[in-house]
């Protein structure tokens, strides 16, 4: 996992979390791309989003949405028998 993202219904940026270090410039370029491509997702739609070389999962909860980059594919069953409980 690389990065962790907390942000609002409305796009704001709650939390961050980075596990590797990247410049700020590319930061929130990244933010930026996930945070709209999230928010423009309907609530019916899969919360898997294939970003880049990794696959990105996402959950909706109350007012927040969490989401969490994954390279392996067994973290992202992991992740996703932890997200449906």
């Amino acid at each position: 996992m690389q990065f962790m993202i907390l942000f609002s219904r409305q796009g704001k940026l709650r939390l961050q979390k980075w596990y590797v270090a990247y410049a700020d410039k590319v930061k929130k370029k990244i933010v930026r791309e996930l945070v709209s491509t999230v928010l423009a997702r309907k609530p019916k739609m899969s919360s898997f989003i294939e970003w880049k070389d990794m696959k990105i999962v996402y959950k909706r909860f109350c007012m927040l949405s969490f989401l969490h980059p994954f390279y392996n594919s067994i973290q992202i069953e992991l992740c996703a028998i932890h997200f449906t409980v």
